[in-house]
Formats: structure tokens, C-alpha cells, sequence
């Protein structure tokens, strides 16, 4: 087979901007012939996203990209891709680095060059830039991104510390930046947020191979999906923990709901999935960070829907079902994760247990679990 002539295309993510300035600039030391687009966001509540593209040596154009219904976000993604393929038609490249603006997420702009590549140019991987001194702080970073200047759009609800969990969690590569300031708890953090990750230094020469290691939109997703993540294992080291928390009985609504906040500050980063008794229908997402929590409905479990239903169902989906099935119900179940420094292992264990249904209340049966207040209607 020959070479593939599209031009590789490598994300470079992360709020950490310096630590994400340093990783492209290796990138474009390290690759003879690559070149760096990257849009600024910052000048968006003025009306203009910069555009500007340069290589190893220095700036080589700059431009102002058009705003799209008033979202810089929509500016980039119809700016990115006619940019790329300019980029590609020269044949004069040998790597497009594409550095995301702050609180830019890697996802959506991934499936964008996924989707428009063609014959063109293809995504060949997706690296987050990390300081790993600065992982906690902005982990724990519960401010609006508009209150911080980093919000893409005026409807832009997101927080600092669930749009950095995101840029960390989705990349197969983390790029460290490690300044004198890093300790061993940082880099257990890390590890445990994150642990199927490569990490490489910036300034290895393993970071420009992974540059071009192939990347499966796709299966990125799926290792996102609440109903078969990838979530982390059991861990602690250097005073950091995490704990996986599984059970199949169902959360009482009311006692749940009462909890929260005792939850969400618990731990620095909570995900997983969960479901309550009084829908036993609806995969509930929890996804935590900063102290500030996102639950939201998924979907149906799958034991919920008839079989005929499974074949439209994806097969990863079915393959991770089909290793946890519980006898009565299914896939229903409680499988949250919680990482933090200092974390209360039994003290959460506590909390949670006490938010099931008791045994009076479970052995009543779905029925009279359907009447329990519905204390979740105003969060879904």
C-alpha cells in the first residue's frame, strides 16, 4: 500500500495555555515541514476571532474569522476546515498542529475533522497540554468560565473545572509540562484521573511519534459514554485516592437529592453512572468537578427496552452490558467514581449507602417505588 497523502492533522488541547503554547512549539521544532493553526477566542465578545498560522520559524499569516451566531466556537468549527484543506492543497506540509483556544474541548473539534477530512487531511491523534502543578487548581475551579473570560459564547454555562476534566479525560495523550512545582501527589492525581493516558514530556521525542498514531473518533466517544466508560479503577498513592462505589440496589430520590452537595465536594473529580427508584427507566450521567454537578439523562438502560431494540443498540454498548448483567436488573446500576487528595473512603461509602433504598422501601417493590417524590424533576 502507499503512503497516505492527506495531510495528519494532531489536536493540541488544554486551559493550562502555557503548558499548551510549549507542547506545539516541540511539536513544530520536532516535525520538519509542520505548521500550527491555531483561532483566539479571546477578542469574541468584541465580534473577531483571530486566525493565525505559523511554523517552527515564526508567524507565517494571520486573519480575522467571521463570528457565527455570536459563538466563537461556530466561528472556528466553519474557519477550521477550509483552513485545513488550504493547508492540505499545497502539499508543502508534513503535519497540521491544530492548538484548541483555553476552554476550547477537544471532542467537538475531533468529530469536525473527522467528519470533513475526506481525501484531504485526517486525524491522526489528540494530545491535552498539562502543567501538572496546575491539575488540582483548576480541577477544583468552580467559577463560570465567563467569570474567569474563557466562556465561548454568551450562553457558555460551563465551569473552569468540568471544561478541564473534559479536555483531560477525552485525550489518549497528556503532554506534561513538569515545572519545579509538581509533586509526586500531582502526579498521582493525574494517574488516577486519567489512567489508560499516555503521558509523555513535551520534550521527548516519543511526543512527535504519538503526533501520528491514529485516532478512532468513534471509540473516543464511546470511552466517554456514561453507559460504558472507561471510568478508573480502585487506587491510592500519594495522598490521593479513588474510589469506585458500585451497587444495584436504587437510590431513594429524596435522600439522594438531600445528599448532593455533601457529594459533589467531597472529592475534586466524581463521574459515572447511576439510577433511582423512581425512574427506573433513565441512565442518570453524574459527572463532578469543582463542586459543581451535572446530572442528566442518557437514555434508557437497556434492560428497559424490548430485544428487538438491542440490534439498533451499538455493539460496544452491548459488549460492556454483557459482562456486568445483574440477574434482576439488568444493567441497572450504581457505578460512580470518585478522585480527590484526602478523600474519606468510608466516610463517602457512608453517605451513599445510606442514600439506597432501605430494606422496607426495596422490598415494596417498583410499583411503590414510582411514588417516591420526585426530587430529581427540576435537575433533568
Amino acid at each position: 500500500m502507499g503512503r497516505d497523502a492527506r495531510l495528519p492533522v494532531v489536536l493540541v488541547a488544554g486551559l493550562h495555555a502555557d503548558a499548551r503554547r510549549e507542547v506545539v512549539d516541540r511539536l513544530l521544532r520536532a516535525v520538519p515541514g509542520s505548521v500550527a493553526l491555531h483561532h483566539d477566542l479571546s477578542g469574541a465578545a468584541a465580534g473577531t476571532v483571530r486566525r493565525l498560522v505559523r511554523d517552527a520559524a515564526g508567524e507565517l499569516g494571520s486573519a480575522d474569522a467571521p463570528l457565527v451566531n455570536d459563538c466563537a466556537c461556530c466561528a472556528l468549527r466553519e474557519d477550521l476546515v477550509p483552513e485545513l484543506d488550504r493547508l492540505a492543497s499545497g502539499g508543502r506540509h508534513r503535519l497540521a498542529v491544530v492548538e484548541l483556544w483555553d476552554s476550547v474541548e477537544p471532542r467537538a473539534m475531533a468529530e469536525v475533522i473527522a467528519a470533513h477530512g475526506g481525501e484531504e487531511f485526517v486525524l491522526t491523534n489528540v494530545v491535552t497540554a498539562v502543567d501538572p502543578a496546575l491539575v488540582l487548581p483548576y480541577l477544583a475551579d468552580g467559577d463560570d468560565l465567563a467569570e474567569a473570560g474563557l466562556a465561548a459564547a454568551p450562553t457558555d454555562r460551563r465551569t473552569v473545572g468540568d471544561t478541564w476534566a473534559r479536555q483531560l479525560e477525552y485525550a489518549p495523550v497528556l503532554a506534561l509540562v513538569d515545572g519545579a512545582d509538581a509533586d509526586d501527589e500531582d502526579r498521582a492525581l493525574l494517574a488516577q484521573l486519567h489512567p489508560t493516558a499516555r503521558q509523555v514530556a513535551a520534550g521527548s521525542g516519543a511526543l512527535a511519534a504519538l503526533a501520528f498514531a491514529g485516532f478512532d473518533v468513534e471509540a473516543a466517544a464511546a470511552a466517554q459514554h456514561p453507559a460504558c466508560a472507561l471510568l478508573p479503577q480502585d487506587a491510592d498513592a500519594a495522598g490521593v485516592a479513588t474510589l469506585v462505589w458500585r451497587r444495584y440496589r436504587p437510590f431513594h430520590p429524596e435522600r439522594l437529592h438531600a445528599a448532593l452537595e455533601d457529594l459533589c465536594c467531597a472529592a475534586a473529580r466524581s463521574r459515572g453512572r447511576f439510577w433511582l427508584a423512581d425512574r427506573p427507566d433513565a441512565l442518570l450521567a453524574w459527572d463532578a468537578a469543582g463542586g459543581a454537578l451535572c446530572v442528566e439523562s442518557t437514555g434508557p438502560w437497556l434492560a428497559s427496552l424490548p430485544d428487538a431494540a438491542w440490534e439498533l443498540v451499538p455493539p460496544v454498548r452491548r459488549a460492556a452490558v454483557a459482562l456486568d448483567w445483574h440477574p434482576e436488573h439488568g444493567d441497572r446500576c450504581q457505578h460512580l467514581v470518585f478522585t480527590s487528595p484526602g478523600l474519606d473512603r468510608e466516610g463517602l461509602v457512608r453517605l451513599l449507602d445510606s442514600c439506597l433504598l432501605t430494606d422496607a422501601e426495596y422490598a415494596a417493590g417498583r410499583e411503590s417505588w414510582k411514588r417516591l417524590p420526585a426530587a430529581f424533576d427540576a435537575l433533568l
